[in-house]
């Protein structure tokens, strides 16, 4: 049996462990039922996911640890992270039979996560939760912090709920059937933990990326724990993002969430290609504005374009996104306070601040230049 590395969530009555491994699927039972409050689960999962031997893997390991599971299977894609969605979800899981010891599972990327957390939440005022992420994404980001939700026509995420989950189990043998263009969408991710707060993090993955990438587990494991701690210590800092650390976490966000809306969610812009996007305009807004080495917002992006991201919006998009449509999503952002533009901006290569005080002009005219600059 290979280590497995236990990444703590200090939460006070709602802590919890994120464990790393390989093979962590077929111990899912003897792994969740100590932190579950009962033997019943129902696995939330995504038709893509069905057609894997991973629901079967994790159906096998619940049942031999004593667990008893009944599967929903949503529609693969973000399009699935709406009410319409949610609303038949609770009604799948009533169907069969509900009480507040019923855990939810989740079993695949970010956008099962976040549905599958909201309806945890929402479901007889709450039920036990647990993350069991197939994705890179999902692995490094969305699985940790509680943060659940729905899209709403007017932007992303903009309906949900903090949940915690019980326990988050990142098997990372699940990344080798992964398609390269969805495990660079998690690379985005879990480099973005390092441009916020981990310089030597960086150096590492500058080193390294090629071979994780490529599919080296022993790397992948090192990768996902380092960049989960860098999560958990800022989750446990401003767990419901009230006091400024956990905003942090949205480097990048406010460019992406626009161009993800822009491109309607679907496989045009993957939401881990928008983040890189995103933060290749944040670090470039960022020496715009004074506030970090022209050198460490090159470094940057020159890394994110060399492992194949995105870094401009053109090359999503010929001709790239009309700058007022983009500003008026900007607007919307959930950081967004009385109206008022806000960024996460970088100080350097792992420091990175929340900024309120960008003036619109300035950030109009940055995008009107970026894209005579296509």
């Amino acid at each position: 049996m290979t280590a497995t590395t236990i990444v703590h969530v200090p939460l006070g009555a709602r802590a919890y462990d994120v464990l790393v491994g390989r093979g962590l699927l077929a111990r899912a039972g003897e792994l969740l039922a100590p932190v579950l409050d009962g033997p019943e689960a129902v696995v939330v999962t995504d038709s893509n996911l069905l057609a894997t031997d991973l629901p079967g893997r994790l159906g096998r390991g619940l049942e031999a640890g004593g667990i008893r599971y009944r599967t929903v299977v949503v529609p693969a894609g973000e399009a699935s992270k709406s009410m319409e969605r949610l609303a038949a979800l609770l009604d799948a899981i009533l169907e069969g039979g509900a009480d507040r010891r019923l855990a939810v599972v989740a079993l695949g990327g970010g956008m099962i996560g976040d549905l599958a957390g909201l309806a945890a939440a929402l479901l007889l005022r709450g039920v036990p939760f647990v993350q069991v992420p197939t994705s890179l994404l999902a692995q490094v980001d969305s699985s940790v912090g509680g943060k659940t939700g729905v899209n709403s026509r007017f932007g992303k995420n903009l309906v949900g709920a903090f949940w915690q989950p019980r326990r988050v189990l990142v098997d990372v043998e699940a990344l080798e059937s992964l398609p390269r263009r969805e495990l660079l969408a998690g690379y985005a991710e879990l480099v973005k933990h390092a441009f916020i707060k981990d310089a030597s993090l960086f150096a590492w993955l500058e080193a390294h990326a090629a071979a994780l990438l490529a599919g080296d587990p022993v790397l992948r494991a090192e990768a996902i724990a380092r960049s989960v701690a860098i999560k958990a210590a800022v989750v446990a800092a401003d767990e419901r993002e009230t006091g400024g650390e956990r905003a942090l976490l949205n480097f990048g966000h406010t460019f992406a969430h626009a161009y993800e809306t822009l491109t309607g969610y679907g496989a045009e812009l993957l939401h881990g290609e928008a983040v890189a996007l995103g933060m290749a305009q944040a670090f470039a807004l960022s020496t715009r504005l004074g506030r970090c080495p022209a050198e460490d917002a090159a470094r940057a992006i020159e890394h994110l374009a060399a492992v194949g991201l995105p870094t401009r919006p053109e090359r999503v998009r010929k001709g790239g996104f009309p700058v007022a449509e983009v500003l008026a999503l900007m607007r919307r952002d959930k950081k967004a306070t009385g109206g008022r533009l806000t960024f996460v901006l970088a100080r350097g290569i792992g420091r990175a601040e929340l900024a309120r005080d960008v003036p619109e002009a300035e950030v109009a005219a940055f995008l009107a230049d970026a894209g005579r600059a296509a």
